[in-house]
Order: structure tokens, then C-alpha cells, then sequence
């Protein structure tokens, strides 16, 4: 079995060292390159194509975040594996948003950098357990999409609504739906009182908002 290709991407000397040293003691690993800035990094990768990048975040000129961007436009065969002190939820969902593929602090066990290069590698998304824990917690306070906008409307008022939020006139709604020009014409009446709106142009505009219809 191929030992997994692995480039050390950090500006301190010291953990460039100190990651090399500690892939050396883990079977299946090799350090082929290291780079001291994203942009450096991005170029190592070009020419050595590893199989894993181990990522810091902040670095001067190119971070960590863009070049993880740029890697994975120009070999998006490598998996990128951050590895840094920085854990707030804004730099973990910029990072994988980049295209990182696990996000590990510095100062994670042996067993926990060695599961998590052989996950990127396979495609997984992984996290270090604290990282874990706070994105889990983040998600689950994030506000989730409302599923019905027009909750005041009858199935068959938002089945007017989104057909009028396409574009289609009174006579057409009404060929879809089965119904009689009359018949849809009360259901706009009662539609514009509970949206509260004028006319059909407004209406159509608060259901497009909502998520219905789409612009002819």
C-alpha cells in the first residue's frame, strides 16, 4: 500500500519541524514538501501534487484560507487538512467553505492527525473534537428556513400564488389548476387581503420573495 503524500504548510520553522518529526513516526505517511506562506504552498502543491496538505490558517501574504482556495482550483485531487490554534466559528466556516476538507487544532493526539489525513483522503469531512462540538452547536442555534412563508394562505390560495409568481395570467392559472376564471379571480381577492398588498405586481412580488414562482 502507497504511503499517503503529505506537504506541511506553516510559517514557524519550529512546527514545520515539529509536524515532520511526528509524520515520521506514523506508518503509511511521508512528508514530501513543506511551504512557509499560501502562496508557497499553492506551488509546492503544483509540482508535487501531494496527497494531503496540512494547512495553517493565518500566514503573512496568502493565508491559509486562500490558498486552500487556490488548491483546490488547480489540483482538486489534493484534500486540505487545517491544522492551527484558531477555532472560532467564523475562520472554521471560511475554511471549509474554501474547500478544506478537516479542520484539526494544534496540539491534537497522534491517533486524531493520522485518522483525520486518512479520512480527507478518502473524501470525508472531518473535525477535531472540540471543533466538533462548537459546529454542531452552531448549527443547531442557526434559525432554520422558513417552510411555509404564507402560513395565513390555503394550500389551494398558494397554489394560486405561485402560479401568479410565475408570471401567468388569470386565464392560464386557471387551465392549470381546473378551476374557473372567476374562481381564481376570488382567490386573488382573498390572497391580496391576507398579504396585505394591492395588487397583482406587489403580490407577485412578496411570493417571489417567499420562495414561490420564478421570473418569467
Amino acid at each position: 500500500m502507497e504511503s499517503i503524500r503529505i506537504l506541511i504548510a506553516d510559517d514557524h520553522p519550529v512546527v514545520r519541524s515539529g509536524l515532520r518529526a511526528l509524520i515520521g513516526t506514523l506508518e503509511g505517511l511521508i512528508v514530501v514538501g513543506e511551504a512557509a506562506d499560501g502562496e508557497h504552498a499553492v506551488r509546492e502543491v503544483q509540482i508535487l501534487r501531494p496527497d494531503v496538505v496540512l494547512m495553517d490558517v493565518r500566514m503573512p501574504g496568502v493565508d491559509g484560507v486562500e490558498a486552500t482556495r487556490r488548491i483546490r482550483a488547480v489540483q482538486p485531487a489534493t484534500a486540505v487538512l487545517m491544522l492551527t490554534m484558531y477555532d472560532d466559528d467564523a475562520t472554521v466556516l471560511t475554511a471549509m467553505r474554501a474547500g478544506a476538507r478537516g479542520y484539526l487544532l494544534k496540539g491534537a493526539s497522534q491517533d486524531e492527525i493520522l485518522g483525520a489525513i486518512r479520512a480527507v483522503v478518502t473524501g470525508q469531512v472531518i473535525f477535531g473534537p472540540g471543533v466538533a462540538a462548537r459546529m454542531l452547536a452552531f448549527f443547531a442555534e442557526a434559525p432554520q428556513p422558513e417552510t411555509n412563508p404564507f402560513p395565513q394562505l390555503t394550500e389551494r390560495e398558494r397554489a394560486v400564488l405561485d402560479l401568479l409568481a410565475s408570471g401567468l395570467p388569470t386565464a392560464r392559472i386557471a387551465e392549470r389548476l381546473y378551476l374557473s376564471p372567476k374562481t381564481v379571480s376570488n382567490h386573488l381577492t382573498s390572497i391580496f387581503a391576507k398579504l396585505e398588498v394591492a395588487d397583482r405586481s406587489a403580490a407577485i412580488i412578496v411570493a417571489r420573495d417567499g420562495g414561490l414562482g420564478s421570473p418569467s
